[in-house]
């Protein structure tokens, strides 16, 4: 799965770390998302989604079928 996690942080001026805290989880995680080491919940692709502003999962997370 691809994810503009890393841009649209960037755009809002953000560390990894402060998404982290801002959606409970560890800044590990956050760099495993933008480096498509891990698929999250549909739980936390929400949490993130609206901690960046963003109207839609789809916006930020790419999900291939092969994944």
């Amino acid at each position: 799965m691809e994810t503009k996690i890393r841009q649209f942080r960037h755009e809002k001026g953000m560390t990894q770390q402060k998404l982290a805290e801002s959606v409970g989880v560890t800044r590990q995680t956050i760099n495993a998302l933008e480096n498509a080491r891990y698929n999250p919940s549909l739980l936390l692709a929400y949490k993130i989604t609206k901690v960046l502003g963003k109207n839609s999962i789809e916006e930020v997370f790419s999900f291939d079928e092969d994944d």
